[in-house]
């Protein structure tokens, strides 16, 4: 009895020291879970801070976290062409960067160039809050910046945030370009890189030539003859033919359409640049010698029919409908005239061809000219701003790994340029490339249509201009971007190397300010058309050369001529 007596209290206690045991053993294995996460989390906090670290100072290093950042931007006419359902803040280039950087633009304002940029742009210095990331078009907008101590020093974050590549396309332009968005040795902005986009080429109706049955032209003049024969014998059956369109701004310059450079260029005048003579003298280009000698060569076109004789009357809209519903034959334009304005007319009629013509006889006389970096656009950040470095880091990543390194993510970039997505469908509306950009990629073009390099070795962009124009030469492509693709990166590229066109080097103007006063502009241009159409004799052309030195062109050339010097 006794021994049974005890028992229920021996297995108390038993069931205590069990159930303290089990206490003390979950006491343990829950401080070593937490010891456990409390290391986990200190080392995945280390690895987060160590990719911070990495992403601030290298290329392509990617944000833990999504970085957002907001921006002015410029936006393109007709939404840049991009595609149905892609916006300025989703797209095939800010879907790329959300990958391989993590960072993401919120756009404070999308404006065209128009003067609502501008607008914009004025009113943010003025009011001294601008967004974290500013496309600045103009130097004297920049130099306002950094005097104002707006933007950030972007010096460390060209060094570290740029590859290899991307130094050596800025080194491509000589010294001039950093050194425009350089003050006090420190940079304050990433420029845009202007490529040689070689001479104004002569674009010709060829259907219309050989449904004529002319021969293509071997001189400007024979060229003449062609459009002039369009005109007489009203080729596109309308009543309403037209040879050669002009707009009444005549000088289109490296960015507009439907000027008559080439014109000026045969004569061996540069209007509307400061260029030297030949005596050495600086000199605005739109009062030589050559110049008159070019407006009187276009009063003869005029005359005669082969210029549009209604070309006063015309906005540069007016020409694009001529052009699409084929009444026009023949336009200047830069190599990239097939994808603007071209393309219109072959969207309209597959029949339709055009070709490029350049005569080598016609560049022989190129003045040398200077360069102002006053319409030049620049990429600045705002002082404060956490991330700086997300401009160098945005430019590798587009301009370098997207283009030559990256297979996986790329693809929806590169066939941006196939399908004729405007370049301002861009973030940041600058382009970063070698000055010999155009030349390079034709020529690797060229080999892989032609079977001597492999297409493996072309870079991203290449590769979608060759899959582009390997399909429309096949037959497989009838579209217009098919077929601009193929006249713009070939045809076009082959007459400029045939012609030996590569431009002269710009000399810098440094920081000299060549703009022309309203007033002196509006004197050449009324000057230019009326001697053109006739309402004023060519000798008046130096009458106009004395009213703009009086106007005060004298002083503004003396100053250029101090500054330069």
């Amino acid at each position: 009895m006794s021994k049974n007596k005890y028992f229920p209290a021996a297995l108390l206690i038993i069931a205590v020291l069990l159930i303290a045991g089990l206490f003390v053993y979950s006491s343990g294995q829950n401080k070593d879970k937490e010891k456990k996460e409390t290391e986990t989390a200190v080392a995945d906090q280390a690895e987060v801070e160590s990719m911070w670290e990495e992403a601030a100072h290298t290329p392509l290093g990617k944000y833990p976290e999504t970085v957002e950042y907001t921006l002015g931007k410029i936006a393109g006419s007709n939404n840049s062409n991009l595609p149905v359902g892609d916006t300025y803040e989703d797209n095939a280039y800010t879907r790329y960067l959300r990958e391989v950087l993590n960072i993401q633009n919120m756009d404070i304002f999308e404006l065209e160039t128009d003067g609502s940029y501008e607008e914009a742009l004025q009113v943010a210095i003025a009011d001294r809050e601008i967004p974290d990331v500013l496309v600045v078009n103009g130097w004297d907008n920049l130099e306002r910046l950094v005097e104002n101590g707006l933007v950030e020093d972007l010096t460390q974050v060209y060094e570290e945030c740029t590859t290899d590549t991307i130094k050596e396309m800025y080194e491509s332009y000589g010294d001039d370009l950093l050194d425009s968005a350089t003050f006090d040795g420190k940079l304050y902005a990433f420029p845009n890189t202007a490529i040689d986009d070689g001479e104004m080429l002569l674009w010709l109706r060829t259907d219309w030539i050989e449904k004529l049955g002319l021969e293509e032209p071997q001189s400007m003049e024979e060229a003449m003859e062609i459009i002039r024969e369009f005109v007489e014998r009203d080729v596109s059956g309308s009543g309403q033919t037209v040879g050669l369109a002009c707009s009444t701004e005549v000088i289109a310059g490296s960015s507009d359409t439907y000027g008559v450079d080439g014109i000026f260029t045969r004569f061996g005048s540069a209007p509307e640049k400061w260029i030297l003579d030949d005596s050495g003298q600086v000199v605005y280009g739109s009062l030589t010698s050559g110049t008159k000698e070019a407006l009187g060569y276009l009063n003869g076109l005029y005359e005669e029919g082969i210029l549009d004789s209604r070309f006063l009357l015309r906005k540069p809209e007016n020409i694009d409908e001529l052009i699409e519903e084929g009444l026009c034959g023949a336009v200047f334009g830069r190599w990239w005239a097939p994808n603007n304005p071209l393309s219109i007319s072959y969207s309209t009629d597959h029949t339709i061809e055009w070709k490029p013509y350049l005569f080598e006889e016609d560049i022989d006389d190129r003045p040398q000219t200077f360069e102002s970096y006053d319409d030049r656009m620049y990429v600045v950040v705002r002082k404060g701003y956490e991330h700086p470095e997300i401009v160098g880091k945005y430019v590798s990543a587009i301009f370098d790994y997207a283009r030559y390194e990256d297979d996986l993510y790329a693809n929806e970039v590169n066939e941006y340029f196939s399908i004729n997505v405007d370049p301002t469908a861009r973030p940041m509306n600058i382009n970063v490339d070698y000055i010999d950009a155009l030349y390079r990629c034709g020529e690797n073009l060229q080999k892989a249509l032609n079977g001597e390099i492999s297409v493996t070795e072309l870079s991203g962009l290449e590769k979608s201009y060759y899959n582009t124009c390997r399909s429309y030469l096949n037959g497989n492509l009838t579209t217009a971007n098919g077929w601009a693709a193929y006249a713009s990166r070939i045809q076009a590229v082959e007459v400029l190397k045939a012609a030996d066109a590569r431009k002269i080097p710009a000399v810098s103007m440094g920081n000299a300010d060549g703009e022309i006063p309203q007033n002196l502009q509006d004197l050449e241009r009324e000057t230019f058309l009326q001697i053109i159409a006739g309402e004023k004799p060519l000798d008046y052309f130096d009458t106009f050369v004395v009213k703009w030195y009086e106007n005060g062109g004298k002083e503004l050339t003396e100053s250029i001529e101090r500054n330069i010097r």
